[in-house]
């Protein structure tokens, strides 16, 4: 089963009785926020969860697999999660 923006915007609704639409604005309005944080290069941390951050990848040589082309692959930064250790102990019983 894959959990999508739909399912949990329902489960907002279900649990506090909001209505759909006030549901959808606070859960839009949260990864708003940590996308803002992450593009400043904050680290997002929610306690019992885990940690969001972004590592600063150099450019690289690579190689294109369908062509086998060699190339220079350009530094760009990517998002990371690493759960806390409450989060992974509940994942792990």
């Amino acid at each position: 089963m894959i959990l999508k923006k739909a399912g949990i915007v329902k489960s907002i609704h279900d649990q506090l009785g909001l209505p759909k639409n006030r549901s959808t604005d606070i859960f839009e309005s949260v990864l708003e926020i940590i996308k803002q944080s992450l593009v400043k290069g904050e680290e997002v941390k929610i306690s019992g969860f885990g940690k969001f951050y972004v590592i600063d990848k150099k450019a690289r040589n690579g190689r294109n697999p369908h062509t086998g082309e060699h190339m220079i692959i350009e530094p760009r930064r990517i998002v990371s999660f690493r759960y806390s250790s409450r989060a992974r102990r509940g994942l792990n019983g």
